[in-house]
């Protein structure tokens, strides 16, 4: 089975997600045959690459500080009820994201996509760090342990922009209007934030919908048929023709 994971690592929900899928595959039986695919998603594109703080975005749009304290307050607590602390959502710096995106592209070749993805949400939402730039995204690959030689080689190049760019299509093809967003084998989807049981319940659906428990087939011409068993044959009351 395959999980496809939309997400951007300034997205607080998808960082609780990144977590609560964790949680629900440690509880799902076939867990051992789940492959997760994470994918990428730029919520802020155009924002300036020296970063800008969520309260003046926030202002940008209209939103009052009370209204965002609003917003953000409960998923900074959903975040501590489930171990994840400490956890900024407001008080943080945004920017674009497509330095770290092609990062987190390459460790997924590497084999370390979903171990680097978790890494880079707890930098963000539990350290503020920034990860706009070159620079800092190279520092980041360090402290995760890839190899900063390619790391650098493969952002200057651009190596994976494209790829990063194709994801993006791929979800807004799919219907995903924001982030985060999650298919199941390509069949189901589970657009935005849900709980760890809502998501174990989806898993296990898709799971049984791709494979059925076998059952009998409808039987036609009666069950009084001649038959033979290990224990002999039966004739029934009346012979088959």
């Amino acid at each position: 089975m395959q999980i496809d994971f939309w997400s951007d690592i300034v997205c607080p929900y998808c960082a609780l997600t990144d977590n609560r899928l964790r949680l629900a595959l440690e509880r799902f039986e076939h867990a051992d045959e789940v492959r997760i695919v994470h994918r990428s998603f730029q919520l802020h594109p155009d924002l300036p690459r020296a970063g800008i703080t969520q309260r003046r975005l926030l202002d940008s749009h209209g939103i009052s500080e009370a209204r965002g304290e609003q917003i953000f307050t409960p998923i900074e607590r959903a975040a501590r009820a489930e171990g994840l602390e400490p956890f900024h959502a407001l008080e943080r710096t945004l920017g674009p994201t497509d330095h770290a995106h092609e990062l987190l592209a390459l460790a997924a070749d590497q084999g370390r996509g979903g171990e680097v993805w978790t890494a880079m949400f707890r930098a963000h939402f539990g350290q503020g760090r920034e990860l706009w730039t070159i620079e800092q995204v190279l520092d980041f690959a360090v402290e995760a342990g890839l190899d900063g030689e390619e790391a650098a080689e493969a952002l200057r190049d651009r190596r994976y922009l494209a790829r990063v760019a194709a994801d993006q299509r791929e979800a807004e093809r799919l219907g995903a209007r924001g982030m985060p967003f999650i298919t199941l084998d390509g069949a189901y989807a589970v657009p935005g934030a849900v709980g760890t049981e809502e998501l174990l319940a989806a898993i296990t659906r898709a799971w049984e919908a791709a494979h059925p428990e076998p059952r009998p087939l409808p039987v036609l011409g009666g069950t009084a048929a001649a038959a033979c068993g290990p224990d002999g044959c039966v004739v029934p009351p009346h012979p088959a023709p």
